[in-house]
């Protein structure tokens, strides 16, 4: 999924050590232009952060996922940007592509017998 805005405030970075090592996260707001603005928290993880550089008053548009998690009754969503865009350059690893998992569209057969690739 992609979103495009305007980075308007950079958060300070986090770093802290897990069971995995040391890690790294940098949180941005992104305004997103439209009837109403809207603005969303975006996260930059590990290597990214420096691949990223992210500067503030820059018009990007961002590859994201959106992940949930639940953590003692409660229900967290975080918004993790995978990939950065300026001006037609791709700057990130690609998005993992889930493509793989969609089955096929079934086969219908008309009442002669052929196929009909249709959906409907």
């Amino acid at each position: 999924m992609d979103i495009s805005g305007k980075i308007i405030e950079i958060l300070p970075l986090r770093e802290g050590e897990g069971k995995n090592g040391p890690w790294k996260r940098q949180d941005y707001i992104l305004e997103v232009p439209g009837n109403f603005q809207t603005r969303v928290c975006v996260s930059v993880w590990g290597n990214r952060v420096d691949e990223f550089a992210l500067q503030m008053g820059e018009e990007v548009s961002l590859n994201i996922a959106i992940e949930s998690r639940e953590y003692n009754g409660r229900w967290y969503t975080d918004v993790k940007a995978l990939g950065v865009n300026r001006s037609g350059k791709r700057a990130a690893a690609p998005a993992k592509d889930f493509s793989e998992n969609v089955p096929a569209p079934p086969t219908v057969f008309t009442e002669s017998g052929e196929s009909d690739d249709l959906p409907f």
